[in-house]
C-alpha cells in the first residue's frame, strides 16, 4: 500500500469552492431556520467540509420579517442587552423587535449557532439578512435552496 494515498484533505480559503446560497424565511420557524442556515454558513453540507477554516457559503435570507415562533414566545421570551453604563440593562420581546428591526432576530438566533471564536466571527460576514424579497446580490447569481431537503 502507498501511504500517500491515504492523506486527508483539508478544504483551504484557496480551495474552498464558496457559493452563494439563497434562503426564503417565509413562514419558517425562528431555530429550526437558524439551525440549518448555520450549517450551511459552516459548510456542513458539502463532502469537503473542514472545521476549523471557512469552507461554507454565503447565505442571503429574504423574508427576515415573516418568520414565526412557536407557541407563546412571541410575547414571552426576552433578549437582553447591556449598554455598558451602570443600571443599563435592557430587556426587550421579539414582538416589539420585529416592529424595530425584523432582521435583528434572526441575526441574533444564527450568530448563538456559530462558533464562539475567530472562525465563528469570519463566518458571521458571509450571511446577508433582508427583511424584504428585494436584496441587492442578483450579480452574485444565488442558487434557491429547499430548506425542507435539508435535515
Amino acid at each position: 500500500m502507498d501511504a500517500l494515498s491515504y492523506k486527508t484533505k483539508f478544504a483551504s480559503k484557496a480551495t474552498a469552492n464558496k457559493e452563494w446560497l439563497l434562503v426564503d424565511a417565509e413562514n419558517e420557524v425562528v431555530g429550526r431556520l437558524a439551525s440549518k442556515v448555520a450549517m450551511l454558513l459552516r459548510g456542513k453540507h458539502k463532502t469537503s467540509y473542514t472545521p476549523h477554516s471557512d469552507s461554507g457559503s454565503n447565505v442571503i435570507v429574504i423574508n427576515a420579517d415573516k418568520v414565526r415562533f412557536t407557541g407563546k414566545k412571541m410575547t414571552d421570551k426576552e433578549y437582553i442587552r447591556y449598554t455598558g453604563y451602570q443600571g443599563g440593562q435592557r430587556f426587550t420581546n421579539p414582538k416589539d423587535l420585529m416592529a424595530k428591526k425584523p432582521t435583528e432576530i434572526l441575526t441574533h438566533a444564527i450568530h448563538g449557532m456559530l462558533p464562539k471564536n475567530r472562525l465563528g466571527r469570519v463566518l458571521n460576514t458571509n450571511i446577508r439578512i433582508f427583511a424584504g424579497s428585494e436584496h441587492g446580490h442578483e450579480a452574485q447569481q444565488p442558487k434557491k435552496v429547499d430548506l425542507s431537503k435539508i435535515k
